[in-house]
Order: structure tokens, then C-alpha cells, then sequence
């Protein structure tokens, strides 16, 4: 847009809302040596312009160094709150996973305390049955108490002899200790009341032998053997 000046000797004005006006009178002064009237450049405007120009070059490069590092922080912020989510969910997974394995724990410890105790009265009877000589009768094997475990022994016998025999065969097992007679008497036989046999009681005690002392035999032999036999020489 062209402006005609129509008062004389008056000066053009910078045109309203020009952003570089400021500018364009720093320079017009240095052109005109500062406004004095006088030829050259003045030092100081020179150097106060020159001194702008970096600032606002300084302002200008800080300002988007600031925003580019801000732009770096959001996506290292969002790459972080992705990580926080998966993880959350990794260590939610993982305490149920724990939680799973201490339930499964709790069960096996009590089966294997069930399972430890599953045989003990087998073995016990086995044992009772196994060492009972001739003329010796049994009328009852029953619980004692616990800790360790004890029980009763009552029978009959045709002498003496034999409950001495029978205890002997007992304390020589590996699974018996503390054989003790509680008490012995006469009584007439119930299959012939003529007869007098020797009615006892005894309290023993169960001892869980080392393994290594036990005599174990596979489950299933004819499986045993043919695994056995499956084998290569040299295995």
C-alpha cells in the first residue's frame, strides 16, 4: 500500500502494528548516525543491536531446545506408563502364580503327612503276626497312646514259655521297642475248662526303622522284571 505525505516537511510514520518497526528505527538510526544528523555508524547502537540479535537468537534456540526436550520427556513418560501397565500385570500374574504354588505346597505337605502314617498299622500287624511262636493265641492288638506310638497285646498261651518267646521274637524286631509284660494269669481253657492256659498282656512301642535297614521288594514283580530285562547290558 503506497502512503502520499500531503503536509510539507512532515516525516512518514511507521506503519501501526508493524512487528519489525522496532527494528527498522534501529536501523534507520544507524544509518543516520544516530540521529545526530552526523555520517557513520553510532558504536553503541551498533553493539545494542548486535547484542539483540543474539539474545533473542539465544531465546529463540533455547526455546526450542526446551520443546524438544519436552517432546522427548512425554515419549519416554508414555513409554514408562506402558511399562508401569505391562508390569502391573506381570506382577499380578506372578503373585497369583505364587499364591497357586503355597496352596499346592500346603496340600502336598499334608498328603505326605497321611501318606507318611498309611502304612504303620500294616506293618505293625505283620510284625505282631510274624513273631507269635506255638501255642500262643492272640485275642487283641490295640492303640496305646501316641508319641511315640504304643499298643496292647492281649492273648493266651500254653505256658509260660511262650510269652517269654514271643516278647523275644518282638524285641528283636526292627520295628519294636520298650516290650513290656503288663501282667500274666491262669484261667481255665474256654475250650476245656480243665485246662489252664497262661492269660497275658503286653505294651510295646512302634519305632519307624531307617529305610536303608528295610528289606524293600518292587510292587509289581513281573512289571520290575520285565523293565529289568528291557534294559541294555551296561545301563
Amino acid at each position: 500500500m503506497i502512503e502520499v505525505n500531503l503536509l510539507p516537511g512532515g516525516k512518514k510514520s511507521a506503519p501501526r502494528g508493524d512487528p519489525l518497526a522496532f527494528f527498522k528505527n534501529i536501523g534507520a538510526k544507524l544509518r543516520s548516525g544516530g540521529g545526530g544528523g552526523g555520517k557513520g555508524l553510532d558504536p553503541y547502537m551498533g553493539f545494542f543491536a548486535v547484542a539483540a540479535a543474539i539474545a533473542i537468537g539465544y531465546i529463540g534456540y533455547t526455546f526450542l531446545g526446551v520443546r524438544s526436550d519436552r517432546e522427548e520427556l512425554q515419549v519416554r513418560l508414555e513409554e514408562e506408563r506402558q511399562d508401569s501397565i505391562r508390569f502391573a500385570a506381570l506382577i499380578e500374574q506372578t503373585n497369583a502364580l505364587t499364591a497357586r504354588r503355597d496352596l499346592l505346597a500346603r496340600r502336598v505337605e499334608i498328603i505326605q503327612g497321611l501318606d507318611a502314617n498309611r502304612y504303620v498299622w500294616p506293618h505293625l500287624l505283620d510284625e505282631v503276626a510274624s513273631a507269635v511262636p506255638e501255642y500262643l493265641w492272640l485275642r487283641e492288638v490295640v492303640y496305646a497312646g501316641d508319641a511315640p506310638l504304643q499298643f496292647r497285646i492281649l492273648g493266651r498261651a500254653g505256658n509260660i514259655f511262650a510269652v517269654t518267646n514271643f516278647m523275644r521274637r518282638l524285641e528283636a524286631s526292627r520295628f519294636f521297642r520298650n516290650v513290656q509284660l503288663q501282667g500274666t494269669q491262669q484261667q481255665p481253657s474256654e475250650a476245656n475248662p480243665a485246662d489252664l492256659v497262661q492269660v497275658f498282656e503286653l505294651l510295646a512301642a512302634y519305632e519307624q526303622p531307617p529305610l536303608e535297614e528295610l528289606d524293600r521288594v518292587p510292587l509289581f514283580e513281573d512289571a520290575a522284571a520285565a523293565a529289568q530285562s528291557a534294559t541294555p547290558p551296561g545301563n
